[in-house]
Parts: structure tokens; sequence; C-alpha cells
């Protein structure tokens, strides 16, 4: 047997297959390489939503994926976790795609800032951006109204900057802000706002594949082209931020706190009430925090509340109640400052205002009595305590025997001496230390159990 031809073979066939398998790693590597990671910005933006995008990109830079894509549809958001959006995208270490899509969505007011922050813009066919002026709650009918010159100045010139470091058009960015101004996306691909449209995301990738971009420093070319699309869910603390730093929620958590802590306090050793509303209540605030206030607006809120104790402790047959009436509602409808959240959103927390204003008010005051009259209310107690109470007798009475009189077993004594077999009714005429003393009852009309 010639064994150097055979170890010759054997030799011949490791080396094969080393090389193959080589090959097989370069292929899987490259595979796992070519990877976009995806999130989704649906409805209000919000602290949940910055939240969301910042843990995106640190995503998608420690999976070395190609670049984060933003699918957004958003009719607006609160300001501050729009610019922590933009500021997250702008120094992103991997580019980022923003993407408006479905067919239909819209990135307006706050969305389109982010879109012009983005490394590659996107846009569906039959999509819109735009109408990005700041606005501010009013008194009259349509709900709104453009937002102060120094507001709308300061975010004319912010969206403005971003473009230009975007190389995007700057005076029709700025248009969005000043002027109001709404592209569909065809006229958005022509004046230069966006880079691409696509009605399908596989489509998009194809599109942006060997498109140069700028992240971290670094001059990027994008190999998206067939690469594995992976989605980055909410988390729940993201869901629970986004959840708690909506105006509307956070109010109704400060209100659920003021309540619990109301009734825990006037019903000392109840527990419950005063934690659910601790809980509440920080819940709450830190929702306040995520957002712009009005400081005249939350006077005008707790002042409704002062009102509300005054009228239950020292009553003025409503006159206290209706002030603080009014003044929660005013507070309640000029407490967000967000210049831009959506026009519709300002109408509807108008009348969110007034429902819950009045609601509460009148809840607070119920809440409020009831608590003082179980203050001034007598306890009744000492040998009284039963006094004109029916009760049953569970074991007969010769003289002496036991009853019940509200859910509780009781010694008792008859009277007169007389025997009393169990079942009867009898009437509580006093009580003697431990020992109860009863009368028959001869008349057997309706009489009210003790239990």
């Amino acid at each position: 047997m010639d064994f150097s031809r055979i170890s010759l073979r054997v030799l011949t066939v490791a080396l094969i297959a080393l090389v193959f398998s080589g090959a097989l790693a370069g292929s899987y590597k490259a595979q796992s390489d070519n990877l976009v990671m995806t999130i989704s910005i649906e409805g209000t933006i919000t602290a949940g939503t910055a939240n969301q995008v910042t843990r995106g990109i640190e995503t998608a830079h420690n999976r070395n994926a190609e670049a984060l894509l933003i699918l957004m549809d958003t009719p607006g958001g609160l300001v501050d976790a729009t610019l922590n959006i933009v500021q997250s995208i702008l120094n992103s270490p991997v580019p980022v795609v923003v993407y408006v899509y479905p067919q239909g969505a819209i990135a307006a007011s706050a969305g389109t800032f982010i879109l012009v922050s983005s490394n590659v813009a996107a846009m569906s066919p039959g999509t819109t951006i735009g109408a990005a002026m700041p606005v501010t709650i009013s008194p009259g009918e349509g709900g709104s109204t453009a937002a102060d010159d120094k507001t709308i100045n300061f975010l004319a010139g912010h969206i403005k900057s971003i473009a230009r470091d975007r190389e995007r058009p700057a005076d029709i960015a700025e248009k969005f802000v000043t002027e109001n101004l709404t592209l569909d996306s065809a006229e958005a691909l022509d004046v230069g706002i966006v880079d691409f449209i696509s009605g399908t995301l596989p489509g998009l990738l194809e599109d942006i594949d060997g498109f140069e971009t700028v992240a971290g420093g670094e001059n990027i070319v994008l190999q998206t082209a067939g690469a594995e699309i992976e989605n980055i869910e909410m988390s729940l603390i993201d869901r629970i931020t986004s959840l708690i730093s909506d105006p509307q929620v956070s109010f109704l958590l400060i209100l659920l706190g003021i309540y619990g802590l109301i009734i825990g306090f006037g019903a000392p050793e109840t527990f419950f009430p005063e934690v659910l509303g601790a809980i509440s209540l920080v819940l709450g605030l830190y929702g306040l925090g995520t957002f712009e206030v009005n400081v005249f607006a939350a006077l005008l809120i707790i002042l409704g509340i002062v009102l509300f104790v005054a009228e239950a402790f020292t009553p003025t047959f409503g006159v206290l109640a209706i002030g603080g009436i009014i003044s929660m509602v005013l507070g309640i409808m000029f407490l967000p400052v967000e210049p831009l959240m959506p026009v519709e959103w300002i109408s509807r927390f108008r009348f969110f205002g007034i429902g819950i204003g009045i609601a509460s008010a009148g809840v607070m005051v119920v809440i409020l009595r009831g608590i003082i009259k179980l203050k001034r209310s007598k306890v009744v107690m000492g040998n009284e305590e039963f006094n004109a109470q029916s009760a049953l007798v569970v074991k007969e009475l010769n003289p002496v025997g036991m009853i019940k009189v509200k859910g509780e077993i009781w010694q008792a004594v008859s009277k007169s001496g007389e025997k009393i077999p169990e079942g009867s009714e009898v009437v509580i005429s006093g009580r003697e230390g431990m020992k109860i003393l009863v009368e028959r009852i001869d008349d057997k009309t309706e009489i009210e159990e003790g239990d």
C-alpha cells in the first residue's frame, strides 16, 4: 500500500475543506455585516420616542449595522423630545435613514425636523411633509394660533442650520416654519428636501445602495442592497415614558395623586389611597417635566384646588367651588406650551381640559365633604352603643343566652327574666359590662335585623 499517495490525498482533501470553510465564513461574515436595523415612530413624538431613537442608534452601532432606518408617520410632538432626536441623529456614528412610510403617512411639524436632520431622507408615494409653524393654545374658536415671533424665529433658524449641515435647501426648510409650507413626496424630491421616493422598504434599500454620506466624522458608502432587516421593538421603559410624557396622561396622574393623598390623609390607616396617590403624583410630575408648561396656568390649577378645599371646609353655597372650577379649567386648557404639537391635538386638549376640570371639581368637592362629614360625626360607643337595635337569639335566653347583633355574637340577658327561645327577635334596651339587656319583641311586624 502506497501510504505516501494516501497521505497526499488526505492532505489535498483537508486543504480543499479548509479553503471552502474559509469561503463560507467570509460569506457569512459579509452577510452579517450587511444589516439594516429599523425602528418605527408612529403618532405623537414624546420623551419615550427620543429614548427609543437613542437606543436604536446605540444598538445599530454595536451591531455594526449599515444604517438605522426610521419608519415615520407622525403629526408632530414635544419640542424637547424632537430636539433630542435631532441631536442624536446629527451625532450618530451610524447613518440614519428616515423614511416617511407607508403610503398616506405624514411627517408634519416635529416630524419635518427629524426628516431634515437625517443622513438619507426618503418618502413613500402619497406622503406629505411640512406644516411646522409653531402654534400655541388660543381661547378663540380655532383653539390655536401662531406662536410668538421669538419661538418662530428660533425654530426657523434651527431648521435652517440643520438643512445646511445636511446639504439640503435651507430656504425651503425655513418656509416649513415661517410659512407653514407643505410638500408632497414629488415636490420634496424636486426641491432637494428628500433624496429618494420608494414605494417599498426592500425597494428603498436597493435605491440607497451606494449612497455616500458622513456619519461619526467618517465618509461612508451604504451597502444596503439585499441587506438583512432587523426591527428594534420599543422597550417597556420607553413605552411607559412615552405614555406618561403625554400632557393629558401626566395631568390625569397628577389629579389622581392629589385625590389619593387627600383621601388618605382624611381617612388615616387606609394606606392604599396614600400609596397610589404618591406613585401617581411622582409619575405625573415626571411626565410634566418632559414638556413645556405655562407657569401661570399651573398656578391657576393650584388655586382651583385651594378653592375646592376652602369650599369643603367653609361651605359658601358653591361660590368658592365655582371659582375653583373656572380656575382649574383655564389652567388645564393653557397648561402645555408645545409649539410643535399638531393643531388637532390642541383642539382636543381644550375639550379635555373643560371635561376634566368640571369632573375633577365635582369629585374633589364630594370627596372633601365626605371626609369632613366623617370627621365631624360622633362615634357611638359605651353602654348605649346598641340601644334600640334589633337582634336575633342564637342560643336560648334562660335568662342568659347568646344573641347576634351587627354581625357579632354577644352574651345577653332577658331583662324580664322570662325564657326567650332560639330564633326569636329581640330588641336591645341596654348594656351592663359585656352583657346586653334585651326584651322580647311581641309585635311581629318588619323589624330590620342588626346584622
